[in-house]
């Protein structure tokens, strides 16, 4: 069973969309993973994350997606390198990571709600 929280809780996680610029293996990672550097647009600029999307993605695949975040967490220390914000995705019926990303183009930064 979940947790429930209000809706002031839920407004406090800010989830936002941007474009990935780069991919690059992550081979220090403790599992299978990318790095990843996304543009949030002009209020929140060029971040860093961390992504255990080898399964689905090659990073080729990755360069010029749209994907969501959390960009309000502080930053995490992973392996060697720092992640700035939290990539979102969804477990397949295997527990891989499958992207959460907008059905249409929308301009980095936006806000979910």
């Amino acid at each position: 069973m979940t947790e429930t929280i209000t809706f002031g809780d839920f407004e406090q996680v800010d989830i936002r969309v941007g474009t990935i610029t780069d991919a690059q293996p992550f081979p220090e990672a403790r599992k299978p993973a990318y790095k990843l550097v996304i543009d949030f647009g002009p209020e929140i600029g060029i971040k860093r994350s961390s992504a255990q999307l080898t399964v689905h993605y090659r990073p080729d695949q990755l360069i010029g997606r749209q994907v969501c975040a959390v960009v309000n967490f502080p930053p995490r220390q992973i392996g060697p390198s720092v992640s700035e914000v939290l990539t979102l995705g969804m477990p397949d019926g295997d527990g891989a990571v499958v992207l959460i990303k907008p059905d249409f183009k929308v301009p980095n930064g936006g806000k979910l709600f």
